[in-house]
């Protein structure tokens, strides 16, 4: 994935993320099943706002530190 591109686009497959959290597919869906990660239905496709995933990442930092 061309990294200008991937931070250009608001919405992103489940591979893109899957790719930019260096996880497997099957482990994005986990965390989209619990909660963890925010999505949406576009159409039959699932896509997950960027902003959702910088939120799951702060949200894991953040708690990391605690």
């Amino acid at each position: 994935m061309d990294d200008v591109s991937a931070h250009s686009r608001l919405l992103l497959r489940v591979d893109e993320v899957a790719e930019v959290l260096n996880v497997g597919r099957n482990r994005v869906f986990d965390l989209i099943r619990s909660g963890e990660l925010r999505s949406i239905k576009l159409g039959g496709l699932r896509r997950v706002p960027v902003s959702a995933v910088h939120e799951m990442v702060n949200r894991l930092v953040t708690e990391s530190v605690r």
